[in-house]
């Protein structure tokens, strides 16, 4: 942008309404505890942090929570209202090697003067567990004060080692009535905030904003000023509900494709399928796509469901989920978002087993845990004399050539003879299993005991 042009965009502003440098949610940064909003538990009255800071013991923390929640307005207030020197970092554009000559940094001021150094890195989950393992003898020895703020799921982005000497502390996205007192602040705030404007918000125009902002502070601050400066900019004295919505165009949702609200959403999903629940599997999947999801991904998940969660109880689920995934693959969104729709009401209201799933993984840790039997002789093949000769296929039963069906044989190697891994519910199509499968049973016996074969141990 030229110098005229940007000139001639703040001449067409009324006056005294130049834009103040930097964005408003920078500029109404709480500067206190006392100014900080929708966190009380951490920084209200009885709140740890607040305890901890007035008494000047800060440990070292993990600030756990959604983007706009305040982690690092409160490692700054930390800083401000302790005796430790504050250094702030970003994982995201510092390296470890300058971290680490901070912290060398830190621990001689230590020796030599005795202040301890806050060390604040924003987004800690960004640096790989080897690299957190340098903070760990700064953390021991006292040397820094480690304030790591993150979105993600500590237990699962940060060494177990560095998570052991911090406390974490959980922030949670702010509610719409803290998000509306945050605007309202901002609004009529004659230094940092936007009074200059002479802007009026409708209330229901306050209550949008915090709806669309998601639980995220500088979200909503960002909206308020868009909405505010286009007041100005058309001569407009007041803002309504209609005028945020067209600005916002359409509902932003937080959401992080590979971060812990991806999962929770599709735990989300999975869940509500499971409790047999349609409208709450509706408004989840409607959820994922509007902010974006992979529409193929959320496919693979229910085909995944139709086995796991389904299975035989309703034999049609995995193809009805299969034509699902292949009808959208054909039409593309929007039209082929109806097709998961379908399919997400029909695993809603399938009768449900995961027979099929416990039935295997039991397979699966019996060949962990057990040794490779071998095939039993009787259902080897034996295609040459050699293989004959020596006892393959011996002992054979042709199932097509007997009146019941089955031969009797025993399929399962010697050791694991009479093992059951799949046990049929008693829900939907299994019921029939399950009595198809003691019939099965019984006959298996009955032939058994007509060729003079022992019943197998249990």
């Amino acid at each position: 942008m030229s110098d005229s042009l940007f000139d001639d965009q703040l001449a067409s502003q009324p006056a005294g309404s130049a834009r103040l440098p930097g964005p408003l949610a920078d500029r109404m940064r709480p500067q206190s505890l006392d100014e900080v909003v929708g966190q009380e538990k951490s920084v209200g009255p009885q709140g740890f942090l607040r305890r901890a800071i007035l008494e000047d013991r800060v440990p070292s923390l993990i600030l756990w929570g959604p983007p706009g929640s305040g982690k690092t307005t409160i490692a700054e207030i930390m800083a401000r209202e302790t005796s430790s020197r504050f250094v702030p970092f970003s994982a995201v554009t510092s390296g470890i090697k300058e971290v680490k000559a901070v912290m060398a940094d830190a621990e001689r001021l230590r020796r030599a003067q005795g202040q301890r150094t806050l060390l604040f890195i924003d987004e800690i989950h960004r640096f790989n567990r080897a690299q957190q393992d340098a903070f760990l003898p700064y953390v021991e020895r006292g040397d820094i004060i480690l304030v790591g703020a993150t979105t993600e799921n500590p237990s699962f982005e940060l060494n177990g080692a560095l998570l052991s000497r911090c406390r974490v502390v959980v922030l949670e996205p702010l509610t719409p009535e803290a998000l509306v007192e945050i605007l309202e602040r901002a609004l009529g705030d004659t230094e940092n905030g936007l009074a200059r404007y002479r802007v009026e918000v409708d209330q229901q125009a306050f209550e949008t904003i915090a709806q669309l902002a998601s639980g995220d502070a500088r979200r909503a601050l960002n909206l308020l000023e868009l909405a505010v400066e286009d007041a100005a900019a058309r001569s407009a004295s007041r803002i309504d509900q209609k005028t945020v919505r067209d600005i916002a165009q359409r509902k932003t949702l937080l959401y992080d494709k590979s971060g812990e609200e991806h999962f929770n959403l599709i735990s989300a999903l999975h869940k509500s399928l499971r409790e047999s629940d349609p409208d709450a599997a509706l408004y989840w999947l409607a959820r994922m796509l509007a902010a974006g999801e992979d529409p193929l991904y959320l496919a693979r998940r229910m085909v995944r469901f139709a086995s796991e969660d389904v299975g035989l109880a309703d034999p049609q689920a995995l193809p009805q989920a299969l034509a699902a995934w292949d009808a959208f693959h054909r039409l593309g969104s929007p039209e082929g978002e109806l097709a998961l729709a379908q399919l997400a009401i029909y695993l809603a209201l399938a009768p449900k087993s995961n027979s099929v799933y416990e039935g295997y993984k039991a397979v699966r840790r019996t060949i962990e845990e057990r040794p490779a039997d071998p095939v039993p002789m009787s259902i080897r093949n034996a295609p040459t004399q050699l293989m004959k000769k020596v006892g393959y296929g011996e002992g054979h039963v042709y199932a097509h050539a007997t009146d019941e069906g089955m031969g009797g044989m025993e399929c399962l190697p010697e050791s694991l003879a009479g093992s059951r891994f799949y046990r049929p519910g008693e829900s939907g199509f299994e019921a029939e299993l399950s009595e198809r499968l003691e019939r099965f049973r019984k006959v298996r016996e009955r032939t058994r005991t007509a060729r003079g074969a022992s019943e197998p141990p249990r």
